[in-house]
């Protein structure tokens, strides 16, 4: 019995040692200050942001017709425009949001089967929904929603510029890191499918001309906590 006694106490004197020590090594991982140059921003991502950004893109117009295309035309060049979005956490690791955004763009490209035919957007927009997943430094997430497209074509034959507004649908992936508490930079990539649109021309008459872009872009958030 003395023997049975005697384990006991030295058992419940190593489980009251070692809780102890647990519970001061705990003090010590809490207390400890983060290195210097790490950021402490997890779960930091709700709220009002605004941005700014720069890509490139490149696309195809498509004229089934073969009026003026024969039958489609590449372009490509950049864009550099701002956005506007908010975020809030729908449940724990998932962060959803939206957001609006509009650029200046220089994404043009030219055929010369007959009389010579340029294209060129002059500025996009979309306005889409958000749902990443809350990785503390980093939001992986994904988006889509309506787009638009402002273009010119000019037919050197005798028409143009025609000015037409595509609208359409736009689907994409990014990720978000966290540069400090409230910066943070934007990788994006998006398909957009800008629709068909009739582009009136004073040689060839009424053209219906499809566009569709990829874009990839870098920016930086500004979030208001």
């Amino acid at each position: 019995v003395t023997m049975k006694r005697i384990t006991i106490a030295l058992l419940a004197t190593a489980v009251g040692v070692g809780l102890m020590s647990s519970a001061y090594a705990a003090d010590l991982i809490v207390s400890e200050p983060a290195p210097v140059g790490v950021v402490d921003v997890g779960g930091n991502w709700d709220g009002l942001y605004v941005g700014v950004f720069a890509g490139y893109g490149s696309g195809t117009v498509t004229d089934d017709t073969s009026t003026i295309l024969g039958p489609d035309m590449s372009i490509s060049g950049w864009e550099l425009g701002l956005a506007l979005g908010a975020n809030f956490t729908l449940s724990e690791g998932i962060v959803a949001g939206v957001v609006g955004d509009v650029a200046w763009a220089n994404i043009e490209g030219g055929v010369d089967p007959w009389d010579g035919v340029e294209y060129n957007i002059n500025w996009l927009g979309s306005l889409r929904g958000k749902l990443g997943f809350d990785g503390g430094a980093f939001l992986p997430y994904l988006t889509a929603g309506v787009a638009f497209a402002n273009a010119d074509e000019t037919n050197h034959g005798g028409s143009g510029p025609n000015n037409v507004t595509h609208i359409g649908w736009t689907v994409g992936a990014g990720v978000e890191f966290a540069a400090t508490e409230d910066l943070s930079i934007d990788l994006l990539y998006r398909y957009s499918d800008y629709g068909e649109q009739d582009y009136v021309t004073s040689g060839h008459g009424t053209v219906p001309l499809s566009l569709t872009a990829h874009t990839l872009s870098v920016g930086l958030n500004w979030r208001f906590n």
